[in-house]
């Protein structure tokens, strides 16, 4: 059942009164339209990722939260790497976190990673942690694209520990980070064949002339915020083949503009 307008624009305002944007339920409304959704929205879904932004605390104005609608006109809450570290943080018995590492090492299209990742989170009203080990072969996305698993390893892997431990610690609960999210919509729209197996594009090598066609689009979504380089090299590898030194120079002209990740603090 669809909200009335009157009732979603209360509730965008009372979100950006918890915020402290200082701006009204109409202004919050218009902006999250155009950049918290991945797509056309309708109110229902809109209302929908109000009241989960709401409901955690986090701010779809700087995309702490946003979201992926699904064909069932519901959608997909999508929490980026900032909003699950503040929601940890801020949880009234966050007690702190530590990581193990395996000393085991294996090989990811040229890269390194550790076998698995266990994440410890402590709580103050408790007086044990909860541990969890995520292993690598489990978690990693597996694409014939370039996906942010394949140039930062290292640090997808412990952020899905981290994300996996505080669901069990905490009991977070409908948000997912945005690999889970892609992996749930990729096979959302994907048709059922039973042996059948899907026919991909092949995957061609990008030229110069391409990328430098390309790339000033590219640098204004980064610049704008709707798009990462990650993403960006991810869109692009589903169709064709960035060269290492493409994929360099997107990410020294984003660096300046995403910076590292907030890791979370002890």
């Amino acid at each position: 059942m669809n909200m009335p307008a009157t009732q979603l624009t209360s509730l965008a305002g009372a979100l950006a009164a918890k915020l402290e944007l200082g701006i009204s339920g109409t202004e919050l409304m218009e902006t999250l339209k155009a950049t918290a959704f991945k797509g056309q929205v309708t109110d229902a879904q809109m209302s929908a990722l109000l009241i989960v932004a709401k409901q955690y605390g986090l701010n779809p104005w700087t995309k702490e939260i946003y979201a992926y609608p699904d064909k069932q006109n519901g959608i997909v809450p999508v929490v980026g790497v900032d909003g699950w570290s503040r929601i940890i943080n801020e949880h009234p018995q966050y007690n702190g976190v530590e990581f193990n590492y395996s000393p085991e090492i294996i090989s990811h299209k040229g890269k390194t990673a550790h076998e698995w990742v266990e994440c410890i989170l402590f709580r103050k009203d408790r007086e044990k942690p909860t541990i969890i080990r995520e292993y690598f072969d489990e978690v990693c996305r597996a694409a014939n694209f370039v996906t942010p698993w394949d140039t930062h390893p290292k640090r997808l892997h412990r952020h899905k520990a981290l994300i996996q431990c505080a669901r069990v610690a905490f009991g977070f609960s409908g948000i997912y980070d945005e690999d889970e999210a892609e992996r749930i919509i990729e096979k959302d729209i994907t048709p059922k064949q039973s042996n059948v197996e899907p026919i991909r594009p092949a995957i061609v090598e990008y030229s110069q002339t391409d990328f430098e066609k390309n790339f000033p689009a590219w640098e204004k979504l980064i610049q704008s915020g709707k798009k990462t380089s990650d993403a960006i090299i991810a869109m692009v590898g589903s169709k064709a083949q960035l060269t290492e030194e493409q994929i360099k120079t997107i990410k020294s002209i984003a660096a300046p503009i995403e910076g590292e990740a907030v890791e979370v603090a002890q």
